[in-house]
């Protein structure tokens, strides 16, 4: 450092009380592999022998930067100097604290124990530290950078927060993270409180829905939402039971989380099954204290739990990417099997000219009479790929859809008075009705 760093650091010293963290923080960008607290201590030193060597050639600048450096340096070596050249330094002249973090780099061992204790309850691979200070400290630390003109330093938040880092890693034998930490250690140095933003445990799949009449997510009552009433039976849902429900029960039993939200490419009615491989899910699970889970063994237990309604298979771990294609892959290919009872008998060539009209076609659909309430009223164009027509007797036949996600099947049948063009009833003239549906594949990538 040059004489001029000196002097700034002598001009910082001399208004104001700095350990050394705050004063070598001012030149954190000079040199590399010392820490703040070393470096101020050297500009310390510096700073003594300089004073000593003034004092031995009778300027009496060396006893006033002495006494700078005894007080506002809190330097034992100053002190020491001036004792044996006789020249008292007033007691009362010496301050208690650091004026930038009054002392709070003291107390970074009580909250490394603080903060281990409270991550043994956790299960992590990797850690954040997250710096929270008062406003106050802030911005006096902003005025006093303006007021020195400071080049080289660093913010006092991320020092505290490389300190705790590096003494967390060793205490808990964990690495940093800086980019997708499993939590995150949120500190207040000042009123030495810690909290842990524990972050969430994505895990990714495909559920199959084995019964009908079974919503996807947890539906509430309409008349309480969600307080229940007598119309619910006290319970605050319209149904007892949800994919959503079912599969995230023994998440959470085994994770110990907080809660489970469920996001899944798309959702099918409550009257229609999902089968065929299942529709790709993620199911992310809040606080997690545990993250390093068998797979294979929860998949089972999922299972054994909803035996019957609900299948899970190919369970992985994911993260929150996942979930936005999961989002964006709405629109996939899907393939439906629908059971249709007609007002009148069909024949062959109905049914050729089902598969004639609807093949290869873009239908317009607005939003359905039946979800009017809950979704804007819009036209939506849907592609249809193929469709393939079985008769089953005079007046029933399956119908095999293949087509863009986002297609309301049943109003593509019905042609829900006119709101979809073209439909099953509008081809053939014929009035038709679905009976059963059923997703047979969502098409996408894992």
């Amino acid at each position: 450092m040059d004489n001029g760093i000196f002097e700034k650091a002598f001009r910082m010293l001399e208004k104001h009380p700095l350990c050394d963290h705050c004063l070598g923080r001012q030149f954190a960008l000079l040199g590399h592999g010392i820490e703040n607290s070393e470096r101020g201590r050297v500009v310390k030193l510096a700073l003594t022998l300089k004073a000593h060597a003034l004092f031995l050639s009778k300027d009496k600048g060396g006893v006033k930067l002495l006494r700078v450096l005894a007080t506002n340096g809190f330097s034992e070596i100053a002190k020491e100097i001036l004792k044996k050249m006789r020249r008292k330094v007033p007691s009362k002249k010496f301050p208690k604290k650091c004026f930038l973090c009054e002392n709070k780099f003291e107390i970074l061992e009580n909250i490394v124990k603080k903060a281990v204790e409270q991550l043994k309850d956790y299960e992590f691979n990797n850690f954040l530290v997250g710096i929270e200070l008062p406003f106050s400290v802030e911005e006096r630390e902003d005025e006093f950078k303006a007021e020195f003109e400071v080049d080289y330093g660093e913010n006092m938040r991320n020092e505290f927060g490389r300190i705790l880092g590096k003494k967390i890693a060793k205490e808990s034998c964990k690495s940093v993270d800086h980019k997708k930490p499993d939590i995150v250690v949120l500190v207040n140095p000042f009123t030495e409180t810690l909290r842990l933003q524990v972050n969430p445990l994505y895990v990714a799949g495909r559920y199959k829905k084995l019964v009908r009449d079974l919503p996807q997510s947890k539906w509430f009552c309409s008349n309480c939402r969600g307080k229940g009433c007598e119309q619910c039976n006290w319970t605050g849902k319209m149904y007892p039971e949800s994919v959503e429900e079912i599969i995230a029960k023994p998440f959470l039993d085994e994770t110990g989380g907080e809660k489970a939200s469920f996001h899944a490419s798309g959702r099918e009615d409550i009257d229609a099954r999902m089968l065929g491989k299942g529709r790709p899910f993620v199911i992310e699970v809040a606080k997690p204290k545990k993250r390093f889970l068998d797979l294979k063994k929860l998949e089972k237990s999922v299972n054994t739990y909803a035996h019957g309604k609900v299948e899970v298979s190919d369970l992985k771990f994911a993260n929150k990417n996942v979930v936005r294609k999961l989002k964006k892959a709405e629109t996939a290919q899907k393939e439906y099997l629908v059971l249709v009872e007609f007002e009148k008998k069909i024949t062959a060539k109905d049914l050729r000219l089902l598969e004639k009209k609807l093949s290869n076609v873009m239908i317009k659909q607005r939003t359905p009479l039946r979800v009017l309430h809950r979704r804007a009223d819009l036209t939506r164009e849907k592609y249809i790929y193929e469709v393939k027509v079985k008769k089953l007797s005079p007046k029933k036949a399956e119908i095999y859809i293949r087509c863009q996600g986002g297609l309301y099947v049943k109003e593509l049948v019905t042609g829900d008075e006119g709101r979809t063009v073209p439909s099953v009833s509008e081809i053939l003239e014929n009035r038709a009705e679905p009976l059963k549906l059923d997703v047979l594949n969502v098409i996408m990538s894992d």
